[in-house]
């Protein structure tokens, strides 16, 4: 298993990995913005995404967005193909992208905005805080793109607020790796049931 830096020679990939995140979005049942083939294949060409190879097929796969003029970026689009799910690809293909991305934006703030739990999990892991929707990017580029959820009427019906999504902040500027207080699991998991007991009894209604 390989997890590099993508670039250019790596696009061929683009289509299997946009279907993999289509694929992940309708078992999982929650809300997962899609994206083109093309789209991807300019993060590979930018040198703007980490892919995760087994000699040659598909593993898994990140990339890095830029918002706000670059005060801000996120690691987007996590995924791992169903064949190589349950060994810890997910942690590794994080942690790298992750490095990737202060490497390349320092002064960057690194946010995400998920509902998955693993995801939230691995955030906590690496220094990231739980925080409002207000703490992260104004752009509108950036919650344009979440129009392709399935929960995008939440986000809009609270006026940008809050939506089944819990927004995480990495800030280079107050974090030292010393001073990390992960989060433990069990919080996202109530903080997620409470989300959904909230807006997905207004749907019914």
């Amino acid at each position: 298993m390989e997890i590099v830096i993508a670039n250019k020679s790596h696009t061929t990939y683009a289509e299997i990995i946009c279907k993999t995140i289509e694929d992940a979005a309708q078992v999982r049942g929650t809300g997962i913005a899609k994206r083109k083939p093309e789209y991807i294949a300019t993060k590979m060409e930018n040198g703007n995404a980490v892919i995760a190879l087994d000699n040659g097929k598909f593993a898994g796969f990140c990339y890095i967005e830029k918002w706000g003029h670059g005060k801000f970026v996120a690691n987007s689009g996590l995924i791992v193909h169903p064949d190589y799910r349950g060994v810890g690809l997910a942690k590794k293909i994080k942690l790298i992208i992750f490095e990737h991305s202060r490497k390349k934006y320092p002064d960057a703030k690194v946010f995400s905005i998920t509902t998955g739990l693993p995801v939230m999990k691995l955030n906590s892991d690496l220094g990231y805080k739980p925080v409002t929707f207000s703490e992260l990017t104004d752009d509108q580029s950036f919650w344009d793109g979440c129009q392709t959820c399935k929960n995008y009427d939440v986000l809009t019906r609270t006026n940008r607020k809050m939506c089944l999504c819990t927004g995480m902040l990495f800030d280079p500027k107050n974090k030292s790796e010393e001073e990390t207080t992960k989060v433990k699991e069990n919080v996202f998991k109530r903080l997620k049931r409470m989300k959904q007991n909230l807006f997905l009894k207004k749907n019914k209604k």
